[in-house]
């Protein structure tokens, strides 16, 4: 009985804890909040401090002491002379796009992008690490119209591809003026598919009818429930070519070198057979790329963060306090059996 009152005790105090955690951080939210824009904030951070905190922690860890005395006077000069260099450095603005079925990471890309080319110039770079096994059509002709604007600016592009870039993803990837894979990155899958269950003769087994009503001959064409005619299906199948064709003219507007025929049948390639046949232009991860462009340019990441609402926050926090508390209780327990 004492071991109960003891926990029950325990677990007041604790939602009485969590009860102000989540309203302290709920109000510090807001005020965070204040003067940033409604959608969201952008997030600039430069890369080259992070290739050269790598590079530095490499040599303390390395080096003794008389070669980095000797390292140290090496680098007092390259600045000195750095200064006397009136050049400005090209810079070169990094995004990432992770890609779902929907294409959600297009919300954050569009400010991205907005945001890039307000101050980006003909000398600089866009460099954009892309990943994404593809998805609904029109979410990804979205993604991949934004990526358009930089090359309508007469921005270099340069696409690298680590993972995947299939379908919609190709569809992004082909924009770039130079498209960058991993020998062992899936890309390709230039083709269209649509999967529809039917359980007609299921409903119609257990006297169950549904009635589809339309008002043009092709409002519906395959449906799940009613019963699908061959009409319908060839209609379906017409919509898919269409979709197809135009996809396969996208492709070929922005990468001329390909043969459009040969590679738009839906099959996907490893990076070195796609360098083969022009869907990529270079082998090379992002990672080799970056750090080379980090010696001669600037780098700048471009991160938006959405906004999330009130409610979203406050659910966020409560689910992070919630699983501290479970934890602290868990804790508890093991000690009061154990002892």
């Amino acid at each position: 009985m004492e071991f109960l009152l003891d926990y029950a005790g325990f677990l007041v105090r604790a939602v009485t804890v969590l009860i102000v955690i989540v309203l302290v951080l709920s109000i510090a939210a807001s005020v965070r909040s204040r003067g940033r824009s409604k959608e969201g904030e952008l997030l600039v951070s430069n890369m080259n401090e992070f290739y050269t905190d790598l590079q530095e922690n490499m040599e303390h860890s390395v080096l003794n002491k008389a070669q980095l005395k000797a390292l140290a006077k090496t680098k007092k000069l390259q600045k000195k002379q750095a200064k006397k260099d009136e050049t400005q450095k090209s810079r070169v603005y990094v995004l990432n796009f992770d890609g779902d079925i929907k294409a959600s990471a297009v919300d954050s890309l569009r400010h991205e992008i907005t945001a890039l080319l307000s101050i980006a110039k003909p000398t600089d770079e866009v460099v954009l690490r892309l990943e994404s096994g593809g998805g609904m059509v029109h979410s990804y002709g979205l993604a991949s119209s934004q990526l358009a604007r930089i090359r309508d600016a007469q921005i270099p592009l340069t696409i690298c591809v680590d993972k995947i870039a299939a379908s919609g993803g190709y569809m992004m990837a082909c924009i770039g003026d130079k498209i960058l894979s991993a020998p062992f990155a899936m890309l390709g899958s230039i083709g269209v598919v649509a999967q529809i269950p039917n359980i007609h003769r299921l409903l119609k087994k257990n006297d169950i009818d549904v009635e589809v009503l339309t008002a043009g001959d092709y409002k519906r064409t395959l449906t799940v429930m009613g019963e699908n005619t061959e009409q319908a299906r060839q209609k379906f199948l017409q919509e898919l070519q269409t979709t197809h064709d135009l996809f396969k003219q996208f492709v070929a507007r922005f990468r001329p070198q390909l043969d459009i025929d040969a590679v738009a049948t839906g099959e996907v390639w490893l990076g070195t057979d796609a360098q083969g046949l022009n869907l990529v232009d270079q082998l090379q991860t992002s990672d080799e790329y970056l750090s080379k462009r980090a010696a001669e340019a600037d780098l700048f990441l471009l991160e938006f963060i959405q906004k999330k609402s009130l409610q979203e926050r406050v659910g966020l926090t409560a689910s992070a306090a919630v699983e501290h508390v479970a934890d602290k209780s868990w804790e508890r327990l093991q000690q009061r059996f154990m002892s």
